[in-house]
């Protein structure tokens, strides 16, 4: 018996690995060779392609199609209708399927509402991509985005708060008082 839902409405194909408490919501589509985590949730409409990796608690919203090459590890929150893109020079009568470049979507980021991602770009550890946004370009650890093309408008806290940093370069998250520090242009969480 399997240890996740799956919305009746809903296809999983063969081969697939998806984890204990994993959700899969309506009309929604797996296919073949996916490994999805534990905790999971895979909003309405959705499409995970062939191979896809994808951590635990990823949470996935309405209308997002998560192509071959995508990997997300753990605490991923995919926005609404946001897109991800996996050939650079896409041509109808060409076919580039061995041209798929991997897309990196790092622990605890981001991904607002319609933000498109632009694939062979690697998005750091809770990053935030503001809704809209469309990245060409790796983005930092931290780092808050927004924009076309994004660029980087300040600093997030791991609960996604506004980061001040001081003249020191220290900053401390107003939800959790967890401190940061800013070196070198990256942005690193201090051990309590």
């Amino acid at each position: 018996m399997e240890e996740y839902f799956k919305h009746e409405s809903s296809y999983v194909d063969d081969n697939c690995q998806i984890g204990k408490g994993t959700k899969i919501w309506h009309f929604s589509h797996i296919m073949s060779n996916c490994v999805i985590g534990e905790n999971c949730n895979i909003g309405q409409n959705v499409v995970v392609s062939p191979d896809v990796r994808l951590g635990n608690n990823v949470k996935i919203q309405n209308n997002v199609s998560v192509y071959t090459g995508v990997i997300c590890e753990d605490d991923v929150f995919l926005g609404p209708s946001m897109v991800f893109t996996n050939v650079i020079n896409p041509r109808s009568h060409v076919s580039r399927k061995h041209e798929y470049k991997t897309t990196l979507i790092h622990k605890g980021a981001s991904i607002g509402a319609n933000a498109t991602i632009v694939c062979g770009n690697e998005i750091g550890a809770f990053a935030l991509i503001g809704a809209g946004t469309v990245v060409t370009k790796n983005v930092l650890p931290y780092a808050l985005v927004v924009g076309n093309p994004a660029r980087q408008i300040g600093w997030v806290s791991e609960n996604g708060q506004k980061l001040k940093f001081d003249a020191e370069g220290f900053a401390t998250c107003p939800e959790t008082h967890e401190r940061y520090q800013l070196k070198d242009g990256r942005v690193t969480k201090l051990e309590k």
